[in-house]
């Protein structure tokens, strides 16, 4: 009997010790690491740069944003076949770091020594890669303005809803400008009379 609650309480002591620390050998606690790391805390960084208006950090933020924005278009492609490799998201919060530290200065050598030269040789095609794209999202917004128009309602109607859910009697969304409603509900009336002819 003794013998089996001394190895009931080695058994429990080593199932949880292994419990304790298997969430270091998962990816869910780096990928969170790495989420917190690369996005939130420089966030939060750009945001205090730009309100105290410190020319040095918002360059530093800059620079991290453009860095980080290529490494996620590389990353885009190669995550599905990476994911599997040991250590891949443990390098990649490394990597994260690696990027911020002001003593390694990480972004600005991506950006000085491969963005920027890269970017550099292909800025006209790409230019006229953008003004393309740019066309065609101008002709898709001008072909359904009808639809968008209708969106916006919606949007309109639901965040009302939800006002008036989160605060009865009110009747509207706190801190909203009651511009823009007005002229959603014209073009609600817009949308509706235009469908009704339609219908006609």
């Amino acid at each position: 009997m003794a013998g089996m609650a001394m190895f009931a309480s080695n058994l429990s002591s080593e199932v949880g010790l292994k419990l304790l620390l298997s969430p270091l050998n998962t990816n869910v606690v780096v990928r969170t690491a790495c989420c917190s790391v690369g996005i939130l805390l420089p966030v939060y960084s750009t945001f205090k740069a730009i309100e105290m208006r410190d020319q040095n950090e918002q360059q530093k933020w800059l620079l991290y944003w453009a860095a980080y924005g290529s490494f996620s278009i590389l990353e885009a492609f190669t995550d599905k076949f990476l994911y599997w490799f040991p250590l891949y998201y443990h390098v990649k919060f490394a990597f994260l770091v690696w990027l911020q530290l002001p003593s390694a200065d990480g972004a600005k050598q991506l950006y000085t020594n491969h963005l920027r030269p890269f970017l550099m040789r292909h800025q006209g095609r790409l230019d006229n890669i953008l003004e393309l794209f740019h066309g065609v999202l101008a002709k898709f917004i001008s072909t359904h303005q009808t639809e968008i128009q209708f969106a916006q309602m919606l949007l309109a109607k639901s965040l009302l809803s939800v006002g008036s859910i989160l605060q009865p009697g009110q009747g509207r969304v706190v801190g909203t400008i009651e511009g823009p409603a007005v002229q959603v509900e014209t073009s609600v009336q817009q949308v509706e009379t235009s469908e009704s002819e339609d219908e006609s």
